[in-house]
C-alpha cells in the first residue's frame, strides 16, 4: 500500500513551520494514541503520524523528503547513518499526559494516587444556614488489610514478571526505510502491573483492595447554599503500591423551606396585612431564622411593599456578618362582608370622594375604559 504524503497526514501545508508542525502533531499524537483512542485502526493512525512528524521536524530528512519523496535510498535502511530510533507509544504518552517527559517510561510499580469519590448529602434549610455535625456512610475501596495491598497470599510476595522484566511493557522493533520503530506496549503476561501473582490473596483475591462501608465525621460550615462542594481530604480511595488516598467531595442538596426563600445570604418571605393595617399602619410580629421580630408597618401601605431587616439573613460563608431579610407585605382583600361592614366601606367610599358600582359611578376599570376609548 503507498503511503500517504506525509504533510497531509500532519495536515499542514508544504511551507509549514516547525511550530506549526509541531503543534499539529502533538493534537494528532493525543488524539489517536492507543493508551487514549481505543478504535481498531487508532495505532496504525498513531504510528502514521508519528512518523510524518521523525522526517518533517528534522530539517535534513525534510529537505531529502521533499526532493525524493517516500523512496530516496539515501535515507537509510536499519540503523545506518540515516537509521533513527523513532521510539515507542509509551514515551509520547509519557510526555504529553504526565509520565515525567524525556522519553522516560511510566513505572507501573510507582505508588498511585487513589480516586476522588462524591458524594450527594441533602440538608435542611436550616441546617444549611446555621451548619451541622454529622457522620455519613460511604462505600469505598481500601487496601486489603491481610496483604497489606500486594494481593499475594501472606507468606508470599509477587514475583517479577519475566516478559517484561517489571516494566510492565513489551517491546516490538520493526524495521522500516526510515529506521527502526521500537513500539511498546502493555505486557500481555502482567496487563501492565510488571509483576505475578502465583498465589492471591483470600480476601481480596489478588487486587490488593477490598470494598468496605466507611462512616466519616462531617462538618457542614454555617451558610452553605444549595449546590456546594465540601473536600474532606484524603477520605476518597485508597491509592496503590503506597501512593496517599484520594478525596472526598460532598455536594450539598438544600430542601425548600415553607415560608422563607434564599438568595445569596439574604432571606426573603411575605406576610399578610388586613385592609384596615394597611390603611391604618400597625405593628406585627416577623419569624426570622433565629426568632420573632416587630415590625412597624405605616399607614396607607401599598401591597407589595418591601422592609429589610438588616442582619437577619444567613451567615456569609466567607466573611464577616450576615445577610438581611427582606419582608413582603401582601394586603389581603376580605372576601366574605356583613351587611354592617359593606355599609361602612360605602361610606368610607363616599366620604372619599369614590363611586362605587353601586352607586351608578361606575367600576375603577369602566371609568378607564371611557377614559381611553372615549365612551
Amino acid at each position: 500500500m503507498s503511503k500517504r504524503d506525509y504533510y497531509e497526514v500532519l495536515g499542514v501545508d508544504k511551507g509549514a513551520s516547525q511550530d506549526e508542525i509541531k503543534k499539529s502533531f502533538r493534537k494528532l499524537a493525543r488524539q489517536y494514541h492507543p493508551d487514549v483512542n481505543k478504535a481498531a485502526n487508532a495505532e496504525e493512525q498513531f504510528k502514521e503520524v508519528k512518523e510524518a512528524y521523525d522526517v518533517l521536524s528534522d530539517d535534513q530528512k525534510r529537505a531529502q523528503y521533499d526532493q525524493f519523496g517516500h523512496v530516496d535510498p539515501n535515507m537509510g535502511m536499519g540503523g545506518g547513518a540515516g537509521g533513527a530510533d523513532f521510539g515507542g507509544f509509551g514515551d509520547i504518552f509519557d510526555m504529553f499526559f504526565g509520565g515525567g517527559g524525556g522519553g522516560g517510561r511510566r513505572n507501573p510499580n510507582a505508588p498511585q494516587r487513589g480516586n476522588d469519590l462524591q458524594y450527594s448529602m441533602t440538608i435542611e434549610f436550616k441546617e444549611a444556614i446555621f451548619g451541622k455535625e454529622m457522620d455519613i456512610t460511604i462505600p469505598r475501596t481500601e487496601t486489603c488489610d491481610r496483604c497489606h495491598g500486594s494481593g499475594a497470599k501472606p507468606g508470599t510476595k509477587p514475583e517479577t514478571c519475566g516478559v517484561c522484566r517489571g516494566t510492565g511493557q513489551q517491546e516490538v522493533i520493526q524495521n522500516t526505510a526510515f529506521g527502526r520503530i521500537v513500539n511498546r506496549r502493555v505486557c500481555s503476561q502482567c496487563n501492565g502491573q510488571g509483576v505475578l501473582i502465583k498465589e492471591r490473596c483470600g480476601d481480596c483475591h489478588g487486587a490488593g483492595k477490598v470494598k468496605k462501608q466507611r462512616k466519616i465525621h462531617v462538618k457542614i460550615p454555617a451558610g452553605v447554599d444549595e449546590g456546594a462542594q465540601l473536600r474532606v481530604s484524603g477520605e476518597g480511595e485508597s491509592g496503590s503500591k503506597g501512593g496517599p488516598a484520594g478525596d472526598l467531595y460532598i455536594v450539598i442538596r438544600v430542601k425548600a423551606h415553607d415560608y422563607f426563600e434564599r438568595d445569596g445570604d439574604d432571606i426573603y418571605c411575605e406576610v399578610p396585612l388586613t385592609f384596615a393595617q394597611a390603611a391604618l399602619g400597625d405593628e406585627i410580629e416577623i419569624p426570622t431564622l433565629t426568632e420573632k421580630v416587630k415590625l412597624k408597618i405605616p399607614s396607607g401601605t401599598q401591597t407589595g411593599t418591601f422592609f429589610r431587616l438588616k442582619g437577619k439573613g444567613v451567615p456569609r460563608l466567607r466573611g464577616i456578618g450576615q445577610g438581611d431579610q427582606h419582608v413582603k407585605v401582601t394586603v389581603m382583600t376580605p372576601t366574605k362582608l356583613s351587611d354592617e361592614q359593606k355599609e361602612l366601606l360605602r361610606q368610607f367610599a363616599g366620604i372619599d370622594g369614590e363611586h362605587t358600582h353601586e352607586s351608578g359611578g361606575g367600576s375603577i376599570f369602566e371609568r378607564m375604559k371611557k377614559a381611553f376609548l372615549g365612551e
